[in-house]
């Protein structure tokens, strides 16, 4: 079983959840921003379930159908009980009892976006029962975040019901009237915005919904672990509707089990979802493995032409520059998409004992990429050899995740790797669902439309508003390759801040003989790949993004623009009002003669100052900033309001 909550934490206590006799439950969050009802009634003699949720009183979902389709024609077959099976399998429930419970605390996040996490929530759960010979039971819980409200369908142990199959998950999301939908069809497709209207295609999760100018909301979902994964589909006959789409056309499981979470956020700004994004871990459980010392989040080089020599020079280049990690890519153990190769065996001309050692010595340790084919016949057998060469970690490619059964093995294997004390990270379809809690060794997954496809420079601007919103992305950062025709290099250098990952893959289409010097590189020498605190700075979305990110003292702050140039502000709001800062800028400067055209200039300047840049068409800026004192500043030259960077 899954999910299991601890005891002490169901005790009946007084807080925002009200029972009324109509059998209508009120959750409200701590700071009563959010709110989700649930409404039970008969109608046509059928039992239903609605639920709504507001917002600082605004409805963010209206009345909509809670419903879970389960088909137990094959267990009762087998055990020969014949039952008078209603058409719906919810149809013939009646309202139970109700327990309330809540949290308030705070957990320590080493690998996040923020170190320190607020878990703080009311809840309650709805006991539900079949009234009819079944004696089947339902119980639905909720919870009320101040970043938003998650519900699931929890089904208790059956006393002759062992497993349960399950047809669908008909959930509804009904959204007012006008809702804009950012829709991408799959997790490395592109995004676009749509009306709830019109489109027969599934759409990704989690989905970031535009209902009015100030009032922004996502639906997604956590805790998918050995359960298909989601995404949303448009209603057939209700408008402005989504509804959860299982890839499934059935799902076995074993009582008792807890469903995956759907999760509903909504906030003022776009920008604040992306704040508020802990919810999605939160909805986790705490770290399963005791001793996290071995797990070190880094910046990784690709070594590509899988050489001895060239992953000494690789290695050099990593111990210059402060990068963490090399990676082999595929085929240095052989052809990947074969059954037949064993990943055991080293076949590219690399002395992996040597190399390893060698990394040793200059503080850089190896990641191997391994194929599904390879994972699928002999991780047992695989990860055990690579923790005793010293291989630092995994990267997974072309896993499937979609149904079920690869998605319980797919977190079967990340388990197994954190036994062997290996680290993770997964391509491609993969997108987290806030396991990386449970087993931190998950640094990082792909499941994005990153570099490798030269997206434009408007894609990046939404990335942090809708993949981003759900967990690490590893984006393949590039740099010096000449297809980067829709982004400058001051963008490129941004996106290690945009984009989160505690594993940054840097010069991806690269390598060392290939890297020129330039300045700016020091950007990516120094830039942390896990943080204290992150704040949103500008979200137009299509426009300008830009996010700061704080590693104890220091601030850095990444900006893009979109595929028009113009001019954007940013307020420092994030620094301490009057003190003293230097902010080393990074920026696109046609008249810098060098390859990237990338100036570096610095400047003194005050918390909550306005700064303001003129990006070019796919531009950006990069920035580092750390606390001085006033004789410092009065030695720096000073940013005034009327300087454009």
């Amino acid at each position: 079983m899954r999910g299991k909550i601890c005891p002490a934490l169901f005790a009946a206590i007084l807080f925002s959840t009200v029972l009324t006799a109509q059998n209508n439950v009120r959750v409200t969050s701590p700071d009563g921003s959010h709110t989700m009802e649930i409404h039970q009634s008969t109608r046509d003699g059928k039992f239903h379930l609605e639920y709504e949720v507001t917002y600082r009183g605004r409805h963010v979902i209206l009345p909509s159908e809670l419903f879970l389709d389960i088909d137990n024609t094959v267990w009762e077959n087998a055990i020969g009980k014949r039952f008078e099976r209603p058409e719906t399998w919810m149809e013939s429930f009646e309202w139970d009892s109700m327990d309330t419970f809540s949290r308030d605390t705070t957990w320590h996040n080493a690998f996040g976006e923020r170190s320190t996490v607020s878990d703080s929530f009311n809840g309650a759960v709805i006991h539900l029962t079949r009234n009819d010979k079944c004696l089947y039971r339902l119980d639905l819980e909720l919870r009320a975040y101040n970043e938003g409200v998650a519900f699931r369908y929890r089904l208790p142990m059956h006393p002759d019901a062992l497993y349960h199959r399950i047809k669908a998950d008909n959930t509804e999301f009904s959204f007012p009237e006008g809702t804009l939908a950012l829709h991408a069809p799959w997790a490395q497709g592109f995004y676009e915005f749509r009306p709830l209207e019109g489109w027969t295609d599934e759409a990704e999760r989690p989905m970031t919904l535009k209902i009015e100018d100030d009032l922004w909301a996502a639906v997604g979902e956590a805790g998918v672990i050995d359960f298909p994964r989601g995404k949303l589909r448009l209603s057939k006959d209700k408008p402005s509707t989504l509804v959860a789409a299982l890839n499934d056309n059935a799902t076995d499981i074993v009582t008792p089990y807890d469903m995956p979470w759907r999760v509903v956020m909504a906030a003022d700004k776009a920008g604040t979802l992306m704040e508020h994004n802990d919810i999605f871990l939160n909805l986790n459980e705490a770290s399963a493995i005791a001793d996290e010392s071995w797990i070190k989040p880094g910046k990784i080089l690709r070594e590509t032409t899988l050489t001895t020599e060239n992953s000494i020079a690789c290695i050099d280049f990593c111990a210059r520059h402060n990068m963490d990690y090399i990676l082999y890519d595929w085929k240095w153990y052989g052809p990947a998409y074969d059954f037949n190769t064993d990943a055991t065996k080293v076949v590219a001309p690399i002395d992996m004992p040597k190399v390893i050692e060698y990394g040793r010595s200059k503080g850089v340790g190896v990641w191997v990429y391994v194929n599904q084919h390879a994972l699928q016949k002999q991780a047992e057998d695989l990860f055990p050899v690579l923790a005793e060469w010293g291989i630092a970690g995994i990267k997974f490619g072309f896993v499937h995740f979609t149904s079920q059964h690869w998605s319980e093995w797919l977190h079967r294997l990340v388990r197994l790797a954190a036994k062997n004390g290996l680290m993770v990270n997964i391509h491609d379809e993969y997108r987290p669902t806030g396991y990386s809690r449970t087993y931190p060794n998950l640094l990082t997954q792909e499941g994005i439309c990153g570099n490798e496809e030269f997206p434009k420079a408007s894609h990046n601007t939404i990335l942090p508003f809708t993949r981003m919103l759900c967990g690490a992305a590893d984006y393949t950062v590039c740099y010096f390759d000449p297809r980067l025709k829709h982004t400058t290099h001051a963008h490129q250098l941004a996106l290690p801040v945009i984009f989160f990952s505690p594993l940054q893959t840097l010069y991806w289409y690269d390598s060392p003989k290939r890297i020129v010097e330039v300045p700016e590189l020091e950007f990516f020498d120094n830039v942390p790949v896990v943080w204290d605190d992150t704040k949103v700075l500008c979200d137009k979305i299509g426009e300008c993004v830009a996010i700061a990110r704080r590693s104890e003292e220091k601030w850095w702050v990444g900006m893009i623009g979109g595929d028009e140039e113009g001019t954007h502000e940013i307020s420092l709001d994030m620094l301490e009002a009057g003190r003293f800062y230097a902010v080393k800028v990074y920026y696109d400067s046609p008249s810098v003669n060098t390859v990237t055209h990338v100036g570096v200039a610095e400047y003194a300047v005050t918390g909550g100052q306005m700064l303001k840049f003129h990006l070019h068409c796919g531009g950006g800026a990069a920035m580092e900033i750390r606390p001085i004192d006033a004789r410092q500043a009065r030695k720096m030259a000073r940013l005034t309001p009327k300087t454009v960077l």
